[in-house]
């Protein structure tokens, strides 16, 4: 937790020294972050999410998941695959470690240009992690029967494709629409008349309570999310606080670019030290 709101304070204090002279480019910015956080999006809408929002949008698909998305002429501001290995797991871990290293790689930009520019887009994935959360589980739901459950995959599949009800069911809020779209799907699935009625009722029930529990979920995971980025602004203040990291930083001075350690008689070096570490305080007084 020390190291993270180090790294924090440093990228706040930076990037705040930098916005005298340069603008922020908030397309960079978002195509930095995107290298860390929105990895192969576009078969996983939920990806922000799950990489830099909440543990409760569930794990990214395995296989090449450390791979970046953004190539081309925004590369020079990508986070490489070589440096993308150094990235926690825990989602929020790695959207403070994504704004430290992308404050350093867009001049001009502070952590609220991260925060204006990049929260929104999170809570949108994690509004996509909820429906795949809801899918998933009715899924794993239907695998437990045998020859009804294949009827119910290939019926659900149908209904819920982006022409018909959508995955949240939106376009069937009206029953009308939903008894239109169902019977569509229900004449293309050959070889499930004897489980029709059964289906439409399970479904039906999929879609009232998609519909009830989208915004609550939408709202637990976003919650989640907000609540982690609010322990870390508490223990980064409480760093400020107790001057830990400025601290350290004299510490580190002394011991490593001091002929005479900053010891006894030598009030000089440890004066320079913390001049040198002086930075911590004034990153400390942006902090609300």
């Amino acid at each position: 937790m020390y190291t993270r709101a180090l790294f924090l304070l440093v990228s706040i204090f930076t990037a705040n020294a930098a916005i005298a002279a340069t603008t922020c480019s908030r397309a960079n910015l978002t195509r930095c972050l995107d290298s860390v956080c929105a990895i192969n999006v576009s078969s996983n809408p939920a990806a922000r999410c799950q990489y830099c929002g909440s543990a409760g949008a569930g794990t990214p698909p395995s296989g090449k998941v450390m791979r970046s998305v953004s190539v081309g002429t925004s590369a020079k501001y990508n986070i490489t695959d070589k440096e993308l290995k150094k990235a926690p797991s825990d989602p929020g871990e790695r959207y403070v470690w994504a704004t430290q290293q992308c404050l350093k790689k867009v001049a001009g930009c502070t952590a609220d240009d991260v925060s204006e520019t990049y929260d929104s887009l999170i809570e949108q994935s994690c509004r996509a992690a909820g429906v795949t959360i809801q899918f998933n589980q009715a899924l794993e739901q239907a695998n437990k029967k045998k020859t009804s459950a294949s009827c119910k995959s290939d019926i659900r599949a149908c209904i819920i494709s982006d022409k018909r009800c959508m995955a949240d069911f939106r376009n069937c809020e009206s029953p009308s629409d939903f008894d239109k779209f169902f019977s569509e799907c229900s004449v293309s699935a050959t070889g499930c008349d004897t489980y029709i009625a059964s289906i439409r009722t399970e479904l039906m029930s999929d879609r009232d309570a998609a519909i009830k529990n989208s915004d609550s979920l939408l709202q637990q995971i976003v919650t989640s999310y907000r609540n982690a980025r609010e322990k870390r602004i508490a223990t980064i203040k409480s760093d400020c606080a107790a001057n830990t990291s400025r601290d350290s930083c004299v510490e580190t001075v002394c011991a490593q670019n001091m002929p005479n350690r900053c010891g006894d008689g030598y009030e000089s070096e440890k004066s320079a030290a913390q001049q040198l570490c002086k930075f911590y305080t004034t990153a400390c007084a942006t902090i609300d």
